[in-house]
This record gives C-alpha cells, sequence and structure tokens, in this order.
C-alpha cells in the first residue's frame, strides 16, 4: 500500500486514498450494485480494457488498410465468401476480420451476409492520408515490440522509425524524387491537411497579410493557406532544392505575383524579414528543446513589430486529447530519436525565451489534430 504522510501535497493524499479505494474488492461489488455508479464504474471498466486491447484494435484498423478491404466494402454489399476469395483468406477467417471490424464500426451487416463499411469505415476509406499514416506505424508498432527495451536505448542508437526519418530527411533535401519516396511524401501532405483545417477553422490572417512558413517542404500548407486566402502572399523557407520545388508548385496554382520562395537552413541561415505572420507547422515536436528554442530564437530575430509567430501542432494535455499527446506523441518521438511532446504552456515559456514579448491560445476544434500558440514579437 502507498504511503503518505500529513506532510504531503493534499492532493497526493487524495490520489493515494482514491486508488485505495478504486482497487478495493468491496468498493468495486458495491459499484456494482448502484445503478447510477454501475454506469461510470461499467464506462471505467471500458476504458480499462480499451487499454489492453488497444494494439490489437490497431492491428483489425492495418488489417482494412493494407489488404483493401475498405475498397470492396465500399462497392458492398458484398458477401463474407467473396471478400475471402479478394483476400485469399479462408471463409473463416475473413468472418473474424469483419465481424473485428463490426465491433470497431469499420463494417458493418445490414442483411444477412451483405457487407458493407461501418460508419468510421466510411470516414477512414475516403481518407487518404488518414490510411498512409495507418500504413506508417508499422514501424512505430515494431519498436514498441518491446516498449522498456526501446526506452532503454540511447536515443541515438537506430530505431525502425530513426532509420526512416534519417532517409527521408535525407531525400527531403533531394526534392523527394521517385516512387521510393512515396510514403514520406503522403505522411508529409497528411499532416499538413490535418493542421490546416484546424488552423483554417480557428485563425484569420490580417487582411493582405504575407505568410512565410518555416520548413515548409513543398507548399502542402500553404496550398490550403491560399485556397482559402485570396490576398495572401505565400512565402516558403526551407532547404535550397526544396523551397525552389515547392514556390513552383506554389506559382503554377496561385501565379507568381502571390509566391516568394527563401531557400535556407532555419538553424544556421537568418529568416527573411518583411511578413506579418510566421508559421511553424509540426515543426518544434520533432526537435529536442535546444534545437526547438534555436528555431525560436532565429524567428524572433527576423520579426518586425506587429508581426507574430503561429506555432500549430498536436501538443500535450490539449483538453479532450490527453493521450495523444504524451501517450501516442511521447512513445512516438522517443522511437524517432529526437523532439518530444509540450504543452501549450512549455511553449510559451519556451518563446519568451527566444524574445517574444507574449503569447495567446488559440482553441481548436480538434486538439487531437492541432493545437494553436500565437507568439507576438
Amino acid at each position: 500500500m502507498t504511503q503518505t504522510s500529513s506532510k504531503d501535497p493534499w492532493k497526493v493524499r487524495y490520489v493515494a486514498r482514491r486508488n485505495a479505494v478504486f482497487a478495493s474488492p468491496r468498493f468495486q461489488h458495491w459499484c456494482a450494485k448502484l445503478p447510477f455508479v454501475n454506469r461510470i464504474a461499467r464506462a471505467r471498466a471500458g476504458e480499462a480494457f480499451d487499454l489492453i486491447a488497444g494494439f490489437t484494435y490497431s492491428q483489425i484498423l492495418r488489417s482494412y488498410v493494407e489488404s483493401g478491404l475498405f475498397d470492396l466494402l465500399q462497392s458492398g454489399p458484398v458477401g463474407h465468401a467473396r471478400v475471402a476469395a479478394e483476400l485469399d483468406l479462408s471463409p473463416d477467417a475473413t468472418l473474424t476480420l469483419l465481424r473485428a471490424g463490426r465491433a470497431l464500426r469499420l463494417s458493418e451487416e445490414p442483411i444477412a451476409d451483405g457487407w458493407m463499411l461501418g460508419e468510421a469505415g466510411a470516414v477512414l476509406a475516403a481518407d487518404e492520408g488518414a490510411q498512409a499514416m495507418v500504413r506508417h506505424h508499422r514501424l512505430l508498432y515494431q519498436d514498441l515490440a518491446d516498449p522498456m527495451e526501446l526506452l532503454r536505448k540511447d536515443r541515438k542508437e537506430p530505431t525502425e522509425l530513426s532509420r526512416f526519418w534519417s532517409y527521408a530527411g535525407a531525400l527531403h533535401g533531394a526534392a523527394e524524387r521517385g516512387a521510393e519516396t512515396a510514403e514520406y511524401s503522403q505522411l508529409m501532405a497528411a499532416s499538413q491537411h490535418f493542421v490546416a483545417n484546424q488552423v483554417l477553422a480557428s485563425y484569420r490572417f490580417p487582411k493582405d497579410a504575407r505568410l512565410l512558413d518555416v520548413g515548409g517542404g513543398h507548399g502542402a500548407f500553404l496550398t490550403h493557406m491560399g485556397n482559402a486566402f485570396d490576398d495572401l502572399h505565400l512565402g516558403l523557407f526551407d532547404l535550397h532544392e526544396v523551397a525552389e520545388t515547392g514556390a513552383q508548385i506554389l506559382a503554377d496554382r496561385f501565379g507568381n505575383a502571390r509566391v516568394s520562395a527563401h531557400p535556407g537552413n532555419f538553424f544556421e541561415d537568418q529568416v527573411p524579414q518583411g511578413f506579418d505572420v510566421v508559421s511553424l507547422v509540426r515543426i518544434l515536436h520533432d526537435h529536442d528543446d535546444d534545437a526547438a528554442l534555436k528555431i525560436l530564437t532565429n524567428i524572433r530575430a527576423s520579426l518586425e513589430p506587429g508581426a507574430h509567430l503561429l506555432i500549430a501542432e498536436p501538443m500535450a494535455g490539449a483538453a479532450g486529447a490527453e493521450g495523444m499527446g504524451e501517450a501516442f506523441f511521447g512513445m512516438y518521438l522517443w522511437a524517432m530519436g529526437s523532439g518530444r511532446a509540450r504543452s501549450p504552456a512549455e511553449y510559451a515559456d519556451m518563446v519568451r525565451q527566444a524574445g517574444f514579448a507574449r503569447t495567446r491560445n488559440v482553441p481548436t476544434p480538434q486538439p487531437v489534430n492541432a493545437s494553436i500558440l500565437i507568439a507576438y514579437a
């Protein structure tokens, strides 16, 4: 049993007492008898079981994505015999997979042996970006096969994820050519799409603003912003070949007058001046604290009075998305070997260290995809 003393803060004493009560068989038996409390207990039990079964759920989803089952069910209703033939499975194995997906709302059987997409399946089948992320997570699952061994490793030791991102980083500087870079390109497009939607739902640029996206790749985020705001100038700052290629893609879509390329390294080179808003979209949480602070300090030096920095990425401790931050991204970034999930408060402290005067949190409708922090020069 946990030992506490009168010197412990009240919250520590409360948590210790709560845990002792919840673990008591007598308390659990009492909960099972009272209707209102029983509903709460059932919900907590369901949450606990989801923790136990979560890996199984993710592998069921992976099976639907990688097998092409989503596409097959989209043309439904289809019988399990046809699904078995298409997936090269036995009839019993096919029914096991279809029923497992039904429990997760990936599939549905509205008529006897007539299988179609379920509610969640319909959403995921239409989202190529989400499917790209599911395929990519096979690397994370390999690294997490022994989580304690992963955590005991020096972060510089190679993992499946770190090998992928090291390779992808080299390709990033080489303009991401060829079919071998398809997974990297899909992941970048997907991540930018998720974050861009949150920015568009929560933030409005000043009229006739000049936006510079630092580390903007081939302009996926800027494309979303340019489509939504006709008067927005789109500046792209990234490594030389990437910035030139990205700016050309943007210019082909929006015209040369609205686009400018700014080649450079955000650790070493001066960030160009003259922009009203500078954005960092899913950049900072990929870097350790010293590197992230260096990026922020470099950007702060470029901002003129009245300009501000927009940080948009999934953040730790976001209400309603707590598991995403420190659980998913905490382990993902550890396996990647760089960066960590940070809360808005941690970013607020960090940008003040970089010389920014004040910050403002901007609520987003889906913090599981991104939170927004504005830092003012």
